[in-house]
């Protein structure tokens, strides 16, 4: 099983690290960067600022944490504004699936290293990965951690079968190197924990193919 280097599992780790505060929202421009867990105390100040018309992009700057609910709240207001998305340093669990919702995605430019954890159910085969995060594909694959806790789900509504495992997903990342920046797509099944040196590497799942990021 091929792995993360050293190197880059000791920068990721620094990340999460940073994430660990309640979500932080800063205006600038037509930015707006939001940082640290995405735990839905900042989701009315989130909508707030999207409903202005002044926010073109998004900005996840190490934001990690939050549940799928969350998560499916900060997605639904990034797709009626319409806006884009971009991804710096580590954006995991909620925060990924939010990034998703985006118009255009990108990870940020510059020479941090980018990560990108979406939470799935169990290890995807290279076949499934292929629209899974095109279109209604995330939506899809959100509901299937999200339930009513209160009343049972509507007829066409999926039952999930597994729960929100923040550190079991999917993770893409973006080094910068001496030739440019390099992309691997790996398989975290959540028994690592914070030791993202065990990760499994996936071959031919490449970002841009998958509709993850946008040309």
């Amino acid at each position: 099983m091929k792995t993360l280097s050293g190197t880059l599992c000791g920068l990721l780790l620094l990340g999460m690290a940073a994430g660990a505060a309640s979500a932080d929202l800063e205006l600038e421009g037509h930015r707006l960067v939001v940082s640290g867990m995405l735990d839905g105390s900042a989701i009315k100040d989130f909508e707030s600022h999207l409903a202005g018309g002044q926010v073109r992009t998004v900005v996840f700057e190490n934001a990690l944490g939050g549940s799928a609910e969350v998560a499916a709240d900060y997605a639904r207001a990034i797709r009626e504004a319409g806006v884009n998305t971009e991804a710096k340093g580590q954006c995991q669990a909620a925060c990924a699936y939010a990034f998703l919702a985006g118009k255009e995605r990108r990870f940020g430019r510059g020479f941090q290293v980018h990560a990108l954890l979406i939470p799935v159910a169990g290890r995807p085969r290279t076949a499934d990965l292929a629209g899974r995060w095109r279109g209604e594909g995330a939506q899809r694959t959100l509901a299937e951690f999200t339930t009513r806790s209160s009343e049972a789900p509507a007829v066409d509504e999926p039952i999930p079968k597994d729960p929100w495992q923040p550190n079991q997903g999917v993770l893409f990342t973006s080094a910068p190197t001496l030739f440019g920046r390099v992309s691997n797509t790996f398989y975290c099944d959540g028994t690592q924990g914070r030791d993202l040196s065990r990760c499994e590497l996936l071959s031919d799942a490449d970002p841009h193919k998958l509709g993850v990021l946008t040309p």
